[in-house]
């Protein structure tokens, strides 16, 4: 009996931070897969999350243009950012990140304080694509260094917020303790004819003991005590953005408010913004012109990979993700990370069958850094590998009378695809 291979093999991965690009990441994978099956169809599908990189990804899958744009920085220092127009199979369409105005990396070290950077900058990007003629804006959230409840891009867009005396607050989220009234008489005249879609993670809220101040303040480098003032400052924003806003949902524990330092929150409230999904959203065929779920209906077999596969993976991140939507078809996931931290075996339990961390041997963080490539490819050759003696296993037990065992996590569609020996020609992979 021969075994059965996977005809066609979806990757569809994240980026790594700092250290790779999804559309990286994907080929990198693909190279190692060749390596053991030449001859399989391989589907590049990097994944777009809303942090750095997603406008450039949604641009070239779809045909589109990026625009540049000098704009005010999160430190005030203007800084050189990209928005995209996107192409046929999404018309009329801008997609603007958060992270290319207002991203953690141009915050220096030492100014690192999300209670005084802002997000004016990226209501400069939202403006620019109104004056294009954009009749949907998608704001993709994510790898932020601010923390001011998206005032600074209300501010950008002709938003007016005013102190008990009726004087309009300086930007960062430690004025938003100052704010009284929100006055949206002078904003943007587009927005009225403009729809706005804020694509977040729906476990980032913006008020409470997971506020994004108390989770994300840290990591944009905020000591205790100003964790607590910017905490403090965001509940009397939530409050006036409810009153004086234009919101018609919870915007203190609402899903999506904390998205990016509480822009989520701002949008909605300010501008009347749609808060969804980051995935609902950027995957939306009719809203970005991606057709992922048709590409994984028709793999036998989907690859993922992340930075970081830890406890956190299962809450909003790609590698649970694409398991979530493949399950749906009964396609086995597998995942490659950089590392793996604690409680990484907890992703077995939203559908991914089997995870591999790319480094081999214990090497410095800068070293795996600078070679990820390499690591990735393979790792995915290793990976490939491995799954091929797990169905020559399958296959022999099932020669015998023995019963052979379903692995947790693992899909149960029965391979169509070449068998060993067999599996030569040219490989045909495409990125979407």
């Amino acid at each position: 009996m021969s075994l059965p291979l996977p005809q066609r093999v979806l990757v569809a991965p994240s980026g790594f931070k700092e250290s790779l690009g999804a559309g990286t990441v994907a080929c990198a994978i693909a190279a190692g897969l060749r390596r053991v099956l030449p001859g399989v169809h391989i589907d590049l599908a990097p994944i777009a999350d809303g942090g750095e990189g997603t406008a450039a990804m949604l641009a070239g899958t779809t045909g589109g243009i990026l625009r540049d744009l000098d704009v005010v920085g999160p430190v005030n220092i203007p800084v050189r950012a990209q928005w995209a127009r996107l192409g046929a199979a999404a018309p009329g369409t801008a997609v603007v990140e958060v992270a290319a105005a207002a991203g953690l990396r141009h915050v220096p070290r030492e100014l690192r304080d999300p209670g005084v950077t802002t997000t004016f900058g990226v209501g400069q990007l939202i403006g620019a694509a109104l004056d294009s003629g954009a009749g949907t804006i998608v704001v993709g959230c994510g790898d932020s260094g601010t923390c001011d409840g998206g005032a600074g891009a209300l501010q950008a867009l002709g938003a007016r917020i005013l102190d008990a005396a009726g004087r309009e607050i300086g930007s960062g989220g430690y004025e938003l303790a100052r704010a009284a009234r929100l006055d949206l008489s002078g904003l943007h005249p587009r927005l009225a004819r403009a729809e706005i879609v804020v694509a977040g993670n729906p476990h980032n809220l913006l008020c409470g003991p997971r506020g994004v101040a108390r989770v994300f303040g840290p990591q944009k480098g905020a000591t205790p005590a100003q964790v607590e003032a910017l905490s403090s400052a965001l509940d009397n924003w939530a409050a006036v953005l409810e009153r004086d806003g234009r919101a018609g949902s919870d915007l203190r524990t609402g899903p999506m408010t904390g998205a990016s330092g509480g822009i989520g929150a701002g949008l909605a409230g300010g501008l009347g913004a749609r808060l969804r999904s980051r995935f609902d959203a950027l995957l939306d065929s009719g809203l970005t012109g991606a057709d992922l779920d048709r590409r994984i209906a028709r793999a036998d077999l989907v690859v993922t990979a992340e930075g970081a596969i830890d406890l956190q993976t299962p809450h909003g991140k790609v590698p649970a993700e694409i398991a979530r939507r493949a399950r749906l078809h009964g396609v086995p996931v597998v995942a490659l990370a950089g590392s793996l931290g604690e409680g990484a075996p907890l992703v077995h339990e939203v559908g991914i069958g089997a995870i591999a961390s790319i480094i081999p041997v214990p090497m410095a963080l800068a070293d795996a850094v600078a070679d990820a490539e390499r690591l990735l490819t393979d790792a995915a050759e290793r990976m490939m590998r491995m799954l091929l003696v797990g169905g020559a296993l399958s296959v022999r037990m099932g020669r015998g009378s023995g019963r052979p065992v379903r692995p947790v996590g693992l899909g149960v569609r029965r391979a169509t695809g070449p068998r060993i020996g067999a599996a030569r020609g040219r490989v045909r992979g495409r990125h979407r």
